[in-house]
């Protein structure tokens, strides 16, 4: 009987205890113009450059610095990618050979090299209460 009452004791402060998150601070550098958005997307080695990142942000454009806030992100281990949604379609704009027509930049400033960075070189560590990290947009096509 008592070893029950434990157990009961157990998970029901497992279930009390708050869930831990973070505020993930990005602070995304070089943008060109006040023209529609900044997006962020927080993600996974498995969902990284595809549309399913889970977790993500925006925050109105503006020349220089932006700063976008992803709330309650578990903590671990997460490769950012951002861009500068200029015309509002919540998609990169792409041009011949696929060359982005909007600014990207990815954690750590990854390199981009005749195509994304891979995961690893993007890879950065989300703690508790919150992270900061910075990343610069890289425009391959002027206006």
């Amino acid at each position: 009987m008592i070893r029950v009452g434990l157990l009961a004791i157990s998970v029901l402060v497992a279930l009390a205890a708050p869930v831990s998150a973070a505020d993930l601070t990005v602070m995304v550098t070089g943008v060109r113009n006040g023209d529609g958005r900044v997006l962020v997307a927080v993600c996974t080695a498995a969902t990284f450059l595809t549309p399913g990142c889970a977790l993500h942000a925006s925050s109105p454009a503006k020349r220089g610095t932006v700063t976008v806030v992803v709330p309650d992100v578990p903590p671990g281990r997460y490769a950012v990618q951002s861009f500068h949604d200029e015309n509002g379609n919540k998609s990169v704009d792409r041009g011949l050979f696929g060359i982005p027509l909007e600014g990207i930049a990815f954690s750590n400033d990854a390199p981009i090299r005749f195509g994304p960075p891979d995961y690893k070189v993007a890879e950065i560590a989300v703690a508790e209460p919150a992270t900061e990290t910075a990343m610069t947009l890289r425009y391959f096509v002027e206006r």
